[in-house]
């Protein structure tokens, strides 16, 4: 169990709840810690959590059988993901692993299911948590088939600016640019490439250990 202050300052979703919701949330949630590199699961696994970001960054994506990684999305503090998995009590489809050293705030599937069938507040939030999440992989299935490496990257950064899956971020980011490549797929000499382009045409500006966004609507429509 976390406290009611935790809850609120981890979970954007609470103030939605009435006394009674959140004291029986704040009763399925515990919080786990993850190192650097560690995957929190794996594609194929029983995960029955709905799983919030308390800090960290980690990497949504999958490894095909020949060895290739694709990257779906970043997760980074305020965010919570896997809400179909748990809705539909299957195995993940993809993989989550910690980019640097994380810590995930878990609530128990019957928790979640209890208040996905009691609160409708919370329903709400899942109805635009779901939307925005359609969204954004309809999104990553567009540009990943019509986009260049800048554009990827450049919308993959924009992506970790939804105010609806990524509650609370400032327009300084704290990343490295390797994990930036690796959020999108391309190596970190590549990444240095595309970021540096971005910069010289005002959109972003590098900072030692993160990046400031100047310009978040031409990120997000970069290369059309």
């Amino acid at each position: 169990m976390i406290s009611a202050d935790q809850l609120k300052r981890i979970a954007a979703w609470s103030c939605e709840l009435n006394e009674r919701e959140i004291e029986f949330a704040r009763a399925g949630i515990v919080e786990r810690s993850y190192s650097a590199d560690e995957f929190i699961f794996m594609r194929g696994e029983r995960f029955d959590f709905w799983t919030g970001m308390v800090s960290g960054l980690a990497r949504m994506g999958i490894v095909s059988r020949g060895g290739k990684e694709t990257s779906f999305t970043g997760l980074t503090t305020g965010s919570w993901f896997g809400e179909g998995s748990v809705l539909k009590n299957e195995p993940r489809r993809y993989d989550v692993v910690a980019l640097r050293d994380t810590r995930l705030a878990l609530m128990d599937r019957s928790t979640f299911i209890w208040l996905f069938e009691n609160s409708v507040g919370f329903n709400r939030f899942l109805v635009r948590q779901l939307n925005e999440r359609l969204g954004q992989f309809i999104g990553l299935l567009e540009y990943g088939r019509t986009l260049d490496v800048t554009a990827r990257l450049a919308r993959s950064i924009a992506a970790l600016f939804n105010p609806i899956l990524y509650p609370g971020l400032t327009p300084h980011l704290q990343i490295t640019q390797e994990e930036i490549g690796a959020l999108s797929g391309i190596s970190r000499q590549n990444a240095n490439r595309c970021l540096n382009q971005l910069q010289q045409e005002g959109l972003l500006r590098l900072e030692y250990g993160g990046v400031t966004i100047l310009d978040l609507d031409r990120l997000r429509h970069y290369g059309e």
